[in-house]
């Protein structure tokens, strides 16, 4: 288990993770068995500047990161061991981290590693644009259709020192309630996730 380049965990996330895109990468590791890459976890500023700012407040904005990639083909272990090498070589850093309820996952890992959880996010929908028009240019007769944001686990760990874990426990703007005990589903590696759809004169979800 070590540190790796952006380019290495890049070449090994593209063709295996559902999400189909690169997000922001900070900080990125990678698990080698008999020399070979097994695993991959990446790190990276929120795009949310709302989302640094209210983990622990505005003055400790900067510290916040999110564990925003986790991917494995063919590890022979417990992946949780591998996350919580990767949390180790983090200083004085808050990591958010969500499970996507829309890919059957409930954060095992996470829980594994003893992350805080602190509830779901909501399920939201956005005007749905085919063929990624914005959508000030696709209103109309497909008005109705909306892109379904599912809701997602959000779990927060805080990496450093026992007195800065102490700190921002005290500073933690949510509340830290009991987290799901389902086991998360497996999604079958290189498949992409699907755009879900919310058709709002009949009330039916379908996937695109």
């Amino acid at each position: 288990m070590k540190s790796i380049t952006r380019k290495e965990a890049v070449e090994f996330m593209s063709p295996r993770h559902y999400a189909g895109r690169t997000p922001s990468i900070s900080y990125s590791f990678g698990w080698y068995q008999s020399g070979k890459l097994v695993a991959v976890c990446t790190f990276g500023k929120p795009a949310s500047n709302n989302l640094c700012e209210g983990v622990c407040g505005k003055d400790y904005s900067p510290d916040v990161y999110e564990l925003n990639r986790l991917v494995a083909d063919g590890a022979d272990g417990a992946l949780s061991s591998f996350v919580s090498f990767c949390l180790k070589q983090l200083t004085n850093k808050i990591i958010v981290s969500y499970a996507d309820t829309g890919m059957g996952h409930t954060g095992t890992i996470y829980r594994a590693c003893n992350f805080l959880y602190t509830g779901a996010t909501k399920q939201r929908t956005d005007q749905y644009t085919e063929g990624n028009k914005h959508s000030r240019h696709y209103k109309g007769e497909d008005a109705h259709l909306r892109k379904v944001r599912t809701a997602k686990h959000r779990y927060i760990f805080f990496c450093g020192s026992k007195r800065f874990k102490k700190r921002m426990k005290k500073k933690l703007a949510y509340d830290v309630v009991p987290a799901p005990t389902e086991t998360s589903s497996r999604y079958t590696l290189g498949e992409t996730q699907k755009t879900k759809i919310l058709n709002r004169l009949t009330g039916e979800y379908y996937n695109v």
